[in-house]
């Protein structure tokens, strides 16, 4: 069997390259690859995106400037699995700029409607401890140092 390629396809009203060219600001190694535009007699305004190839960090994706018809929900998220604080933190900050909102256990929803989770790698092995599950249900943006604190 060859190999299977999957690509996320991200379904925005007319926002697509705006989102496209900030999560390409905001992750290393991201960059836009091509943008297809519509046409005369197309179902979007002429010389509008209609769909964006970009990569996050190597990874493909697409976004698709569709129409209002679709919006997106935190039945799917986008983690991002961080070594320290610190890239907790920068990741949490950068996705929260200009209109997004915390959500709660590391969850966040970007200025452009999309869910991400901003989790420390070490996540699993840390709310293994109840004490850390306890702790981590009640934050917004994660604190390692208080999850390995409740896990003793």
């Amino acid at each position: 069997m060859a190999s299977l390629n999957i690509t996320p396809c991200l379904w925005f009203d007319t926002q697509g390259e705006q989102a496209a060219e900030f999560y390409c600001s905001v992750f290393p190694n991201s960059k836009i690859k091509d943008v297809a535009r519509y046409g005369p007699n197309m179902p979007g305004p002429e010389g509008q995106a209609m769909t964006i190839d970009f990569e996050i960090d190597g990874n493909p994706f697409v976004a698709l400037n569709g129409g209002p018809e679709f919006k997106f929900s935190e039945a799917v998220s986008f983690q991002i699995f961080c070594e320290d604080q610190a890239e907790v933190d920068h990741y949490w900050s950068a996705l929260l700029a200009d209109g997004g909102e915390e959500s709660q256990c590391g969850w966040l929803r970007d200025k452009f409607g999309l869910s991400w989770q901003v989790i420390p790698t070490r996540l699993m092995e840390l709310v293994e401890n109840p004490g850390s599950m306890q702790a981590m249900l009640k934050m917004r943006k994660l604190d390692i140092a208080e999850l390995e604190r409740a896990a003793t």
